[in-house]
């Protein structure tokens, strides 16, 4: 728990933010996370998402054995992209793939 408030502190403080990025996997590294979450919730992924498999969509993250690395998330938010016709930039779904990561997957390299 202290090391909990630590971390908290650090964060709030700015200090963790260098050790944090150093914990995402380098494909993510630069992402525009700003643009990724306005991208996510512009192109109504969660409403896409809910009708898949209901709730508040976030049950179709990290299914079993599918999404096991950073290059598969990426893959996954590019077959979105295609799928959809969404006509995304590479590095919108950088963006995208990487607010994921941090929001539900947490990979580290």
């Amino acid at each position: 728990m202290k090391r909990l408030r630590i971390v908290l502190a650090l964060c709030f403080a700015g200090l963790a933010w260098p050790a944090l990025a150093q914990q995402e996997p380098a494909m993510f590294r630069g992402a525009d996370l700003k643009t990724g979450a306005q991208l996510i919730a512009g192109n109504q992924c969660a409403t896409c998402h809910q009708r898949q498999v209901g709730g508040d969509g976030s049950a179709i993250y990290r299914p079993a054995g599918r999404i096991n690395s950073p290059a598969a998330l990426v893959n996954m938010v590019d077959q979105c992209n295609m799928r959809l016709n969404l006509n995304l930039f590479p590095d919108e779904i950088t963006s995208m793939a990487a607010v994921l990561n941090r929001r539900y997957y947490h990979f580290t390299k």
